[in-house]
């Protein structure tokens, strides 16, 4: 260990302890850094901002592999509807998604930091952090080498330090129906259309405890138009086999980004990760995996760096991070060019079959299913 740690409180101070602030601590925490992380929410399964839908490279290759199996469920599948309702379903040898219990997902996550040895710190917010020497003081947690933003797409961290922040944003709304069943549980339904989600989709997905029903659309700050949520439900109900007695048991709402920051997302001993680094896809904004990656390899970094064997972890951040160059021109033509007739028309072609290989199974020889 470098031999100015002793003159901090700790080595890594992280704020924010979803997937990507939580991949950064655990991955510090395991070669023995003194890591704090901050959480403003006092319960870390309360107001998420995520589906907690995996896919089957976050499951197999990091430490979610660990998951208790109540907390989720294999989707083999995607049902993909056209604005007029009609749809495919699409597959892809091998692959697979795991809905998930989200809100114990992430207080099993946070036992997982405790038992790692990570000061976590429930219901303390990240308020203001100050240059102390190479290091942060950062107020409500003392002197740190290293600090790391891994807290959302308005991120205080990157307001605070002067790094770039995230402009591009879907705003998102979901459901939850509490032990309810779908017929056709082993698919992911998605809904395209300009009506409901204008620059995104719809979806339906059965998870262990019950239905998550979502919506999302662009988000423009000077419309600040809000998802029709409660039209959505009732425009899917009779096709995904939604009883109509069902009634949402809870619904969670915000901006998920879709862009990169518009700055730096380093400098030196300051580091984003996550939503607050722009790791999400454009397309999609399916950013679990990637900001998995992500905040571990800043806390691999981090540590490597102050044991003396390993590049700044600054520069790691800004080489690990993803630039999703192909999704990012099909998020343009979403922005752009999205239509409900052509999907209509093209919804058995080959080239709706490309498109969806890149949004869902990342080009792993998907098939139509009969």
């Amino acid at each position: 260990m470098n031999s100015t740690s002793s003159a901090y409180d700790y080595d890594l101070v992280v704020v924010g302890a979803s997937f990507a602030g939580a991949a950064c601590a655990l991955a510090a925490a395991h070669y023995g850094l003194r890591v704090c992380v901050l959480e403003r929410k006092a319960d870390p399964g309360a107001r998420l901002h995520t589906t907690g839908i995996l896919v089957k490279e976050v499951v197999e290759q990091t430490w979610l592999r660990r998951l208790p199996a109540e907390l989720v469920q294999r989707v083999e599948r995607v049902r993909l509807y056209a604005p007029n309702l009609r749809s495919v379903l699409l597959a892809a040898p091998g692959y697979y998604f795991m809905t998930t219990d989200t809100p114990n997902l992430m207080r099993w996550l946070a036992t997982q930091l405790q038992a790692s040895g990570v000061d976590l710190r429930l219901q303390q917010s990240f308020t203001q952090a100050r240059r102390d020497g190479e290091g942060w003081q950062v107020d409500g947690a003392g002197r740190t080498r290293y600090l790391v933003g891994a807290d959302g797409a308005t991120s205080r961290v990157a307001q605070r330090t002067g790094l770039g922040r995230v402009q591009d944003a879907l705003y998102g709304v979901e459901q939850e129906f509490s032990g309810v069943q779908l017929p056709e549980a082993g698919a992911l339904h998605c809904f395209a259309s300009t009506r409901f989600a204008p620059g995104y989709i719809g979806w339906v997905a059965q998870n262990p405890t019950g239905i998550q029903l979502g919506l999302a659309l662009r988000h423009d700050p000077a419309r600040a138009r809000q998802p029709d949520i409660e039209g959505f439900a009732q425009h899917v109900r009779s096709v995904v086999g939604l009883p109509a007695a069902a009634r949402p048991s809870a619904t969670r709402a915000g901006l998920v980004p879709c862009g990169l920051p518009d700055g730096p997302i380093a400098a030196p001993g300051v580091i984003l990760t996550g939503d607050a680094a722009g790791i999400v896809s454009p397309l999609s904004a399916g950013g679990i995996h990637s900001s998995w990656r992500h905040g571990w390899a800043v806390g691999d970094a981090v540590a490597l760096h102050l044991r003396g064997k390993g590049p700044s972890p600054e520069a790691v951040a800004v080489r690990a991070a993803p630039r999703f160059r192909a999704k990012r021109a099909l998020r343009w033509a979403m922005d752009h060019l999205q239509m409900d007739w052509p999907l209509n028309l093209a919804l058995h072609s080959r080239a709706l079959r490309r498109v969806a290989e890149q949004i869902y199974f990342h080009r792993r020889g998907m098939r139509m299913v009969p």
